[in-house]
């Protein structure tokens, strides 16, 4: 027969090699994507075990705060040390009612006082932050905002109260070398510093208060004036708006900031005055409190409306000095600058600087000694700025040393408290000058006021780098290297 076409043979050959090489590429495409299939199904259990493992701990660290919780609540029953439970409203009403009413308060009686009011605010704002949304009602979240506020400006108030029993008695611990009273108290929280002008002589127009490194130099006609000079430090902020001082709280709504400037609270110029044209005997005592320009939350403005009046002659007084300093040397004013508190915030906390007058004081008649009483508490010195010999306007100059405990990476903004805008406010202030070596800033300004340092909110953004790496069992160490400073955290 004819022999086969060998060419035909080889294209046999060639399909059948051809068809052996696909069959084995889809055998091990096959192998392959069960290999990825197994591996997939795999991940997929230990992911699915592992989001498991998670919803349970979620569940057990929910469980570990509720318990958390309870456990503290019985260990606060159990220490019957007299402090009001803040979840409590009976409690903390009762508290504060009964520190309103006691009148017999000296600065270091407030002090202590001022940790146990701390102590409070800080648990009702860990239970604002730290609590869901579900486990709490928007009621009893406004009612602890409010128990917030109040504690604040009752504790304020009950400086101011201090400040004035301790000026009554001032002559009584007169210096022998000036014939002025001055002393300065400082604990953790706080730094009371008080100067009584009781001699009125000129050349005794500056003090600084060793203790604490603060001072002042007032103009000639408030050394010649019965005038004594309050510098008080507080290490918190009980002054800006409540989400400023905790952030993490929800800024109030426009609604609500609008009510505030039209009813703002009395201001921080009028340091112990209480409310006039309170007539609502149903309101709880600790509403009555001085405010010191604070803001109150909308609840309480809506309630207190009808009950505020129109503010008073030293207020308008201050108000008219506040923009004093704000011209430069060629006349033109600037522009007024109000701080955006999402882009500066306070840190080391707030210094109230107020001239106060003085009441009268104790006279020796004889074996009697005999005093005037005044029912007026504690009163702003109506202090209205003249001209300095150069012809420039009179100012104050002041000096403040600076927390150690505070880091200010950038020279700090000082700021001032407007309370009827309820703002801080960069103007009214001139001459600073920042020793980051002292740890000490001085600066001049037009009037008394309630100062702050801010600092850039967003200074050490971007982070530049980030590591976390294990130290032990359930142990790690995070750290975050920033523009200014590397931040470790330690977690356990």
């Amino acid at each position: 027969g004819p022999k086969p076409n060998k060419k035909v043979e080889e294209a046999q050959l060639q399909a059948e090699q051809e068809e052996a090489e696909r069959l084995e590429k889809e055998r091990l495409r096959q192998e392959h994507l069960q290999k990825l299939e197994a591996k997939y199904q795999g991940e997929k259990e230990s992911e699915l075990a592992e989001l498991n493992s998670l919803e349970q701990k979620f569940l057990s660290a929910q469980q570990w705060k509720m318990d958390y919780r309870e456990q503290a609540k019985w260990e606060h029953y159990l220490s019957c040390d007299g402090t009001p439970d803040p979840t409590v409203p009976q409690e903390i009403n009762t508290f504060m009612s009964l520190w309103h009413d006691n009148q017999d308060e000296d600065v270091q009686l407030v002090m202590e006082k001022e940790e146990v009011v701390l102590n409070l605010i800080e648990k009702l704002e860990s239970l604002l932050l730290e609590t869901s949304p579900d486990e709490i009602a928007e009621k009893q979240r406004d009612q602890y905002q409010e128990f917030i506020l109040q504690l604040q400006d009752l504790l304020h108030k009950k400086y101011n109260e201090a400040t004035q029993n301790l000026l009554k008695t001032a002559s009584m611990y007169e210096d022998a070398e000036t014939g002025n009273m001055y002393t300065a108290i400082k604990d953790k929280n706080s730094t009371f510093c008080i100067w009584v002008n009781l001699k009125k002589k000129a050349r005794f127009k500056s003090h600084v208060f060793q203790e604490a490194g603060h001072g002042f130099d007032l103009p000639k006609s408030l050394a010649l004036s019965s005038v004594a000079v309050r510098v008080l430090h507080t290490r918190y902020d009980h002054v800006s708006p409540l989400w400023v001082q905790c952030q993490g709280l929800p800024r109030q709504e426009a609604s609500d900031s609008e009510e505030l400037a039209e009813h703002p609270k009395d201001t921080g110029q009028e340091p112990g005055e209480e409310e006039k044209g309170r007539e609502d005997s149903s309101m709880p005592a600790a509403e009555e409190t001085f405010s010191n320009g604070r803001k109150e939350s909308a609840a309480s403005l809506k309630e207190n409306n009808s009950n505020r009046d129109g503010a008073k002659e030293t207020e308008e007084e201050t108000e008219k000095n506040s923009d004093i300093l704000d011209e430069e040397p060629g006349g033109r004013e600037e522009a007024p600058r109000v701080v955006d508190l999402q882009q500066l915030v306070p840190v080391g906390g707030v210094y109230h600087i107020d001239a106060l007058q003085l009441p009268p004081q104790a006279q020796d008649v004889g074996d009697w000694s005999m005093v005037e009483l005044l029912d007026v508490g504690l009163e702003v010195y109506p202090y209205s700025p003249g001209e300095a010999e150069d012809g420039t306007q009179e100012a104050v100059q002041i000096t403040l040393r600076l927390p150690d405990n505070v880091i200010y990476f950038k020279v700090p903004v000082v700021a001032r408290w407007e309370p009827a805008g309820q703002q801080w406010r960069t103007d009214g202030i001139s001459n600073i000058t920042y020793e980051a070596e002292e740890k000490s800033i001085s600066f001049r300004m037009g009037a008394f006021y309630t100062v702050a340092l801010l600092q850039d909110a967003h200074l050490n953004l971007p982070y530049q780098a980030w590591e976390l790496h294990p130290t032990g069992v359930d142990e790690g160490l995070f750290t975050v290297a920033a523009v200014f400073a590397t931040i470790q955290i330690q977690i356990k």
